[in-house]
């Protein structure tokens, strides 16, 4: 066999974080030859660096908040968390930073990884630069995948790096707890990563830009998140930008735009993400490096029959759990196409991302938990659609009052008034997380309101939110 020959593919994937194994996994259950290709540690940022680690650390947050308001055992857990304890089981939900069960994993659904460094070299065709400096050429008979994912985004201030600032990657991998911590952002990543550093111990401060947390969601969302967290003890800043920021003597100094003075021992910026594509060879078939891939449903990029961007790069939808259903739906259209049929056209078929454009699921694990699905009124407005927001206090469900004491939140559905189905959905309150798939399939099904009452909601449980909405829809 020839090098060539042994080199060449029916699909190529480029990253192996969740998207490219879903990949990886949807081609080779279709007959498909595949070889993926990976930098660093096979499973990605999911599993080392963003949801595993930080929900590991959320995890004892959140349930020592919720013990705290179950009478009879409120006394018990009033001690602080063991840091200790906590930072062992994040090492542990990481394996430690090493990736030898997600490599099995791979390897078990027959595909080829090659460790190195990916680049497209031109159609259809990819080269590895391994560790060791060689050099190996894949060639793809069908496709080629890009899910190399983002990176933490810093913003352009003068010296930062000299300051050796916190990402999302230090945020959830750091083996000790500050003592004072700053939180540049009000993102999902800022408030998820202020509240479990100021449950460990730290005094944190945040700064946040806008008006407040959350910006994506609905306001109440942020408004609730940023209270809880004022309680706890944070310091909340909003309107608030960072003109500079060095380290002196091992303390961060950072000077806002209103001259304040703020000292502590690290600085975490979550500013945003940027696309991992400017060393990967797009310039070689006339694409922009360092930009994000516009894609069809299909999940494949304008312009090119070959190449597909699934995941966070194509920024549909920058969530792990919306990476592996592009993936899953990329994978079908790939193997369709490679034996010679077209795709089924239009929404909600096997071959059409459709979800990304209305029915997008997200919970933010945060004390309260904030979660929602579709689209906020706001955005429902802005895209034409003639719609009613009902709102209900979840304070008001009996099933809230029996999870815990004082229970504080709220429930928002947006009705589309002419088609008379949900556009989207959004709650926050203790618990809210495990409630939002009905949420999602009520969106996604566009399952009509009239038939919503027949959904009937087990009692005492927080699921009679549902009950409440439909009843102040309907006698609104």
């Amino acid at each position: 066999m020839t090098e060539t020959e042994a080199n060449t593919y029916d699909v190529v994937v480029l990253g192996a974080g969740p998207v490219g194994e879903n990949v990886a996994d949807r081609t080779r259950a279709a007959g498909l030859t595949t070889a993926v290709v990976e930098s660093e540690l096979v499973g990605g940022e999911c599993s080392y660096w963003a949801c595993m680690p930080s929900k590991a650390l959320l995890r004892p947050v959140i349930a020592r908040a919720d013990a705290r308001r179950v009478p009879g055992l409120r006394q018990a857990v009033q001690g602080p968390l063991d840091a200790a304890a906590v930072l062992a089981h994040r090492n542990y939900y990481t394996a430690d930073w090493h990736d030898d069960g997600q490599v099995r994993w791979l390897e078990s659904t027959g595909a080829d990884l090659h460790r190195g460094h990916g680049r497209i070299s031109g159609p259809r065709a990819v080269t590895v630069t391994r560790p060791d400096g060689t050099e190996a050429v894949l060639t793809a008979r069908h496709a080629v995948a890009v899910c190399t994912g983002t990176r933490a985004a810093l913003p352009d201030l003068p010296g930062i790096d000299s300051v050796k600032p916190w990402t999302s990657r230090e945020a959830t991998g750091s083996q000790t707890v500050p003592g004072r911590l700053v939180v540049v952002g009000g993102g999902v990543v800022a408030a998820e990563m202020a509240t479990a550093w100021q449950a460990l111990g730290s005094q944190v401060t945040m700064l946040v830009r806008g008006k407040g947390l959350l910006p994506r969601m609905e306001p109440f969302a942020g408004e609730l998140v940023a209270e809880a967290l004022t309680e706890a003890g944070a310091d909340v800043r909003t309107g608030v930008s960072v003109e500079s920021v060095t380290r002196e003597n091992g303390t961060v100094v950072v000077v806002t735009d209103q001259g304040e003075r703020i000292e502590a021992d690290e600085i975490l910026f979550a500013t945003g993400r940027a696309p991992r594509t400017d060393d990967i060879g797009l310039d070689t078939i006339g694409l922009e490096p360092g930009g994000w891939l516009p894609v069809d449903d299909s999940l494949r990029v304008t312009g090119h029959d070959w190449l597909y961007a699934v995941g966070d790069v194509n920024r549909r939808a920058l969530l792990t759990h919306q990476g592996k259903y592009q993936a899953r739906i990329a994978g079908a259209a790939i193997a369709a196409r490679a034996a010679g049929e077209e795709p089924a056209a239009g929404p909600w078929g096997a071959h059409a991302a459709t979800a990304d454009h209305g029915a997008v699921p997200q919970v933010v694990f945060t004390d309260p938990e904030a979660a929602a699905v579709g689209l906020s009124l706001a955005e429902a407005e802005q895209a034409g659609h003639r719609v009613k927001a009902v709102d209900v206090d979840m304070a008001s469900v009996a099933g809230a009052g029996l999870y815990a004491d004082g229970y504080k939140g709220r429930a928002r559905m947006v009705v589309d008034l002419e088609e008379e189905i949900l556009r989207g959905v959004t709650l926050v309150g203790p618990g809210v997380g495990e409630l939002i798939h009905s949420a999602t399939i009520a969106v996604a099904g566009q399952v009509p309101v009239g038939r919503l009452w027949h959904a009937v909601p087990s009692y005492p449980t927080i699921s009679e939110v549902w009950l409440r909405l439909l009843e102040a829809y309907r006698d609104a």
